[in-house]
């Protein structure tokens, strides 16, 4: 793969959202903390400053050694970035009179390469910081300004550098992703060679290069990442790779015989394996959402070591694993804060002599489904809604037990089949039942309840890294809250989520 642009994350949340952009003009790009500079920067043609949580001014601020770069690749300065290189390069950081947050308009523009093509005067775009460019870095030019930021943007003479206060990321910047392809295209001339096509080809040929003749396990969930790594690694190593779809008693309604029926004709080999009392015996009394992830997760690991000892000579296990289960679990590999950890996230214990190959780890879902339909996989199958690896586990809050289990499968098939039949399934990019570790007073009969709560979640978004909730119909959500109360036993009330991502996850566990 082209190493075409290099990200230096500085922690701030935004950085994925550089990524996305960048890559949605078919542009590939890495992210690397700016402590930890790749060896090969020679090898990038255009290098990007994200924002930060810090403050220029401030003792333990990030500052990262920029000689390889500076004025020898074309450079972009995001926000913490432009006030770095203004701060240290003789112009002048100090705190702003008021936070500069949420949407501004451009108040000047200079004709300039960056600002070009519907980048203009009234252009809206996204602030986020606390201090403010005073004066600018020696040799600087003043391209941009807004109402409240008269330092908006500016570059710097006899270098390819650029610096911009603003977040170009964010979807409230309107001609953001106009700026990143002037920058990108025709100031540092990368090509926009990257597709889903050539993902495929030079994926496939590492994985040849790298796997050689030895023969790889595959964890298969039936959801559109690990079939996706499966195929890929399939068209490299063919007959060496070993499917294995293990049940770990926290599948939805039916679904280890529904999936290794799917599986059925695409000429993998596939092993099913039940370990669901396995599970639910690990799991028995733990309710601490973390630990219960961390119990998944060895367990897991466990079944597979079993099962990996039953194929001679096997020397690898792949995993399904994108880039929001590497940011979440490892801040992409930079400063910013851990969320939560994810089961197939971190690496394997020494006990296990596997390898571990994840061919879609720097993906994004809908880069993942892109890739998938590239190999022609299936329309249903790349539209499946994420699942999440623990599965019910964490949708149960509390303890695990059989009986919940099967209150949850209950609901959440009544509620998924009920999206399906309603035309709404596609709309939604991901919907599930939250058991809730309360009961609540009901009527059913002229006799008195006392019975579970369950919440309905649905949510819309293109990678999982953000949220928003969907407004299903009210009679859609109507009729299921009736259907779920009364034919789940044991369930007496129904509430819908309303919240987004952020503040709110999309799991609740």
């Amino acid at each position: 793969m082209q190493n075409n642009v290099l990200i230096l994350d500085f922690g701030s949340q935004y950085t994925q959202l550089i990524a996305r952009r960048v890559r949605e003009l078919n542009i590939y790009c890495e992210i690397h903390p700016y402590h930890k500079i790749p060896e090969n920067v020679s090898e990038f043609k255009a290098v990007i400053l994200s924002g930060s949580p810090f403050s220029v001014r401030s003792e333990d601020a990030p500052h990262p050694d920029l000689s390889e770069i500076r004025g020898k690749k074309p450079l972009l300065a995001v926000c913490y970035g432009a006030q770095y290189l203004a701060h240290f390069s003789g112009g002048k950081v100090a705190p702003s009179a008021t936070r500069e947050y949420g949407r501004a308009n451009l108040s000047f523009v200079k004709e300039d390469e960056l600002f070009f093509e519907k980048i203009s005067i009234g252009s809206q775009v996204w602030m986020s910081h606390s201090d403010t460019i005073k004066e600018l870095p020696t040799g600087a030019v003043r391209l941009a300004s807004t109402a409240d930021v008269e330092n908006a943007a500016y570059r710097i003479d006899g270098e390819e550098t650029y610096a911009i206060q603003f977040h170009p990321e964010v979807y409230h910047s309107t001609d953001g992703k106009q700026l990143l392809e002037n920058f990108l295209i025709k100031i540092a001339s990368v090509t926009p060679n990257w597709t889903p096509d050539s993902f495929v080809d030079t994926t496939v040929a590492g994985l040849k290069e790298e796997l050689g003749d030895d023969k790889v396990v595959l964890g298969l969930s039936g959801g559109v990442d690990s079939t996706v790594a499966a195929i890929l690694l399939h068209k490299a190593i063919g007959s060496n790779l070993h499917c294995i779809f293990v049940n770990n008693g926290l599948l939805r309604k039916d679904e280890f015989s529904s999936v290794l029926k799917q599986y059925e004709g695409m000429g993998l080999n596939v092993k099913g394996v039940d370990a669901s009392a396995r599970f639910l015996d690990a799991l028995a009394g733990e309710s601490d959402p973390e630990g219960k992830r961390k119990i998944i997760g060895r367990v897991f690991i466990e079944v597979f070591d079993d099962e990996s000892n039953q194929i001679t000579d096997a020397k690898w296990l792949a995993q399904g694993t994108i880039y929001p289960d590497v940011i979440e679990s490892v801040s992409v590999n930079g400063p910013s804060v851990t969320i939560k950890s994810h089961h197939n996230v971190g690496g394997l214990p020494d006990f296990m002599k596997l390898k571990v190959v994840e061919p879609l780890r720097m993906l994004f879902k809908d880069e993942v489904r892109r890739v998938g339909a590239s190999m022609g996989i299936d329309k249903e199958l790349l539209g499946r809604h994420p699942f999440p690896g623990p599965g019910l586990a964490i949708r149960i809050l509390g303890d695990i037990t059989a009986e919940k289990v099967r209150i949850l499968q209950e609901v959440d098939a009544i509620f998924i089949n009920g999206l399906k039949e309603h035309g709404l399934y596609d709309k939604v990019w991901q919907a599930g039942a939250i058991l809730l570790p309360v009961n609540s007073v009901g009527v059913m009969g002229d006799e008195r309840t006392y019975e579970k709560c369950v919440a309905l979640r649905a949510v819309e978004s293109t990678d999982g890294m953000t949220a928003d909730w969907v407004n299903l119909p009210y009679e859609f959500l109507q009729k299921t809250s009736n259907d779920i109360i009364n034919k789940v036993k044991g369930v007496n009330r129904v509430v819908y989520d309303i919240s987004s991502k952020p503040p709110a996850t999309i799991e609740w566990e």
